[in-house]
């Protein structure tokens, strides 16, 4: 039985840029830190603080990892795509490329794909559905990453 292969297509600039500050974010800082958007990435478990400290003391390192080792499958599979110019008007920088994922990959990019939006979430205030302002510029690429994720869902749907 073959494996079924996902082909996601992006321009040269979005993959250069898509994983890389992420990355950086979770292999430097740990939710005692106090960074909110680190803190949304290893939630509490309980309500009550002490159980939640705990839950967060046993689990963190491990989610933490996690989230690291998917962002770097998500950077490795886009290594050949990212090659940019140097000059910023040179057309290759909207080149489409297709990066090609496996069923382990797709998931790997589910999840860093949903973990950078949760962590841009928190940097724009966006707590519910009436924080969002599709109109501000600031929030483009909050709504690129859910169109991303919607379009992988629903190839890993189909896939069922």
């Amino acid at each position: 039985m073959t494996q079924r292969v996902i082909v996601i297509e992006l321009a040269r600039l979005e993959a250069a840029h898509l994983v890389g500050q992420f990355l950086e974010l979770v292999s430097d800082a740990a939710p005692s830190d106090g960074d909110p958007a680190i803190g949304r990435l290893v939630p509490p478990g309980y309500t009550d603080e002490s159980d939640a400290r705990e839950f967060r003391d046993l689990t963190e390192t491990h989610l933490l990892d996690r989230r690291r080792t998917d962002a770097g499958v998500v950077l490795a599979s886009l290594a050949d795509a990212a090659e940019i110019p140097d000059d910023p008007d040179d057309p290759a920088l909207m080149e489409p490329v297709e990066v090609r994922l496996d069923p382990d990959m797709a998931q790997a990019w589910l999840r860093t794909l949903a973990a950078v939006r949760l962590v841009l979430a928190t940097r724009l205030g966006i707590t519910g559905a009436e924080d969002h302002d599709p109109e501000n510029p600031r929030f483009g690429i909050y709504d690129w990453l859910g169109y991303r994720l919607d379009g992988l869902v629903s190839a890993l749907d189909d896939e069922v």
